[in-house]
């Protein structure tokens, strides 16, 4: 065993779903992030690099998760394309802070298929 070097990224981020089948279309061909495996109940993706982690529970024991933001070089594309997709935003994309650099962070919430926030962010130059 080596010495611990520091926390290296997130390598899986868990999800509670209340429809396993329903939840995997959505991510998979909504949203276009690659599907890994699945075993049960329990869904893998993989959102660029990190794995996403479906599982499945009955409806009394679900609840929302963290929110995730996916990363996209196009903010306003995505918003159109996802949109056509039927993906219902809480609004269009929002400039939420402008660096000293000139770079600006962009963000546009939605929601999934089982009711888990998300958000689409990008940096702008």
């Amino acid at each position: 065993m080596g010495e611990f070097q520091g926390v290296e990224g997130v390598g899986q981020v868990l999800l509670l779903v209340r429809d396993g089948e329903r939840a995997t279309r959505f991510y998979a061909e909504t949203l276009g992030v690659r599907h890994l495996y699945s075993f049960g109940d329990l869904i893998f993706l993989d959102c660029g690099g990190v794995r996403l982690y479906l599982h499945r529970v009955p409806e009394d024991q679900w609840r929302p998760g963290s929110i995730l933001y996916l990363r996209v070089t196009d903010i306003e594309a995505a918003h159109r394309e996802l949109t056509a997709r039927g993906v219902r935003f809480g609004g269009p994309p929002q400039l939420v802070h402008r660096h000293a650099s000139g770079v600006e962070e962009w963000i546009a919430f939605f929601q999934d298929s089982e009711g888990n926030q998300l958000a689409l962010m990008a940096q702008v130059p």
